[in-house]
């Protein structure tokens, strides 16, 4: 009986691959989403989310050069004007991570593992958890106001505007690599 060679490519591209546990969503544009359903640990209010490619406290960077700051509470109770109403917004630099397990390593791991017959084996093939990670970042802020609890809920009279103002300032931030010119454009 002749072995197939497709029998032999698929069971080592099964082993060569890894089976994901959680993978970090894909954002086009914005959404707008609970702070907790998004990721555990942010408020329940209605956030609006962008993933952010840019390297860490980047965002932090710009508010605190646009809105003239000075490091003084830059991610936290930021004020801003939209049509004679003062709104404030906080923000998060969040990071939500892809999970996968690579069946190869753990495969190999525990073979090497049974053969040196030891407790005190580090695995060489997979991460200390089993697990690879590769973090995905996001940008999530939360508007809020003296009337308003929550400006971006649905039944909120000024969300519409404040989406379109979150919007600009999500772009202004994405295409600007000199935040001093965002001084400049006000």
């Amino acid at each position: 009986m002749k072995k197939s060679p497709f029998l032999f490519l698929a069971l080592l591209l099964f082993l060569g691959s890894c089976i994901p546990i959680r993978i970090a969503p894909n954002i086009e544009d914005y959404c707008v989403t609970k702070g907790k359903k998004f990721k555990r640990g942010l408020p329940k209010r209605e956030m609006f989310v962008f993933e952010d490619p840019k390297a860490a406290n980047e965002f932090y960077n710009y508010v605190n050069i646009k809105y003239g700051l000075d490091n003084n509470n830059v991610d936290d109770d930021v004020p801003f004007m939209l049509e004679n109403r003062l709104y404030f917004f906080s923000f998060y630099e969040v990071e939500i991570e892809d999970k996968a397990i690579p069946i190869l390593g753990v495969f190999a791991d525990a073979l090497i593992s049974r053969a040196l017959d030891s407790d005190e084996y580090q695995p060489i093939f997979t991460p200390n958890d089993g697990v690879y990670r590769r973090g995905n970042w996001y940008i999530a802020i939360e508007v809020y106001s003296d009337l308003e609890n929550d400006c971006l809920a649905e039944d909120s009279f000024s969300r519409k505007r404040l989406l379109q103002y979150l919007t600009s300032i999500k772009n202004e931030y994405l295409t600007t690599h000199n935040y001093n010119e965002t001084v400049f454009k006000n």
